[in-house]
């Protein structure tokens, strides 16, 4: 019995040194979702076939992946995904070069020229480079132009941040880095405000559809990655 016990002890103690390595690697990365939890991958490494470009039915040139990941180092036409949602808990992994600008949309539309004309925006951002982190209403997090985030969580050019966006009915949140930074309510007398006295008050489509695409901004110089990029629709169930 007892010798047993030791050779199995021992093979254990081998499974447990051969997967250790791997396990560690990926640590940094987002779980699999599995498909009873809701969660859909938008990109996991190794597919683009969730997207196209913005007013087109395939993907622009200049958008590659890169050792998993979901890459572009010059200007390129934005992204935006083939489905549409409009209750979603959205994850996903970025970072940018130095001085480097982008942004991800939600509940967007393809009825005017520039994406941004019709979406919210969850600022992507080099803060302590880039000209838009001198302002916090358009640093790394931001509703862009409209609620700053409330603390600076945004790590350095080249290093990776976590981003979480929640939509629920009217209500919205941006998370950086294991963070709430953002909150705020689609349609409010303060959001009204903030609207009004934006560059958006000149496009009566910003931020009014309640359905949309997901999109990527492209057209800013420098490099972007993104990865582990997933989403999972609210039931109304759950709106309550």
């Amino acid at each position: 019995m007892p010798s047993r016990f030791v050779r199995l002890s021992s093979a254990l103690l081998l499974l447990a040194a051969a997967t250790a390595p791997a396990i560690a690697q990926g640590a940094s990365k987002a779980p699999a979702p599995k498909a009873a939890d809701g969660w859909k991958w938008l990109f996991n490494g190794t597919s683009m076939d969730a997207w196209r470009g913005f007013k087109m039915t395939t993907m622009p040139e200049g958008w590659s992946i890169v050792d998993g990941t979901l890459a572009k180092n010059k200007p390129v036409e934005d992204l935006v995904s083939k489905e549409q949602f409009g209750n979603f808990e959205l994850e996903f992994e970025w970072k940018l070069g130095k001085e480097g600008n982008s942004g991800v949309f939600y509940r967007a539309t393809e009825e005017e020229t520039k994406v941004y004309w019709t979406a919210t925006e969850y600022q992507l951002l080099d803060d302590a480079n880039a000209p838009d982190g001198r302002n916090k209403l358009t640093s790394a997090a931001a509703n862009y132009g409209l609620y700053p985030p409330t603390m600076a969580m945004t790590k350095p050019a080249d290093q990776w941040n976590t981003a979480r966006i929640i939509v629920r009915g009217n209500h919205a949140e941006h998370w950086l880095n294991g963070m709430k930074v953002v909150e705020y309510e689609y349609w409010s007398p303060d959001y009204t405000a903030k609207e009004k006295a934006s560059k958006f008050a000149e496009h009566p489509l910003y931020g009014k559809a309640t359905k949309g695409v997901i999109a990527i901004q492209g057209d800013h110089n420098g490099a972007l990655a993104l990865r582990n990029i997933r989403i999972r629709e609210i039931s109304a169930k759950e709106q309550k």
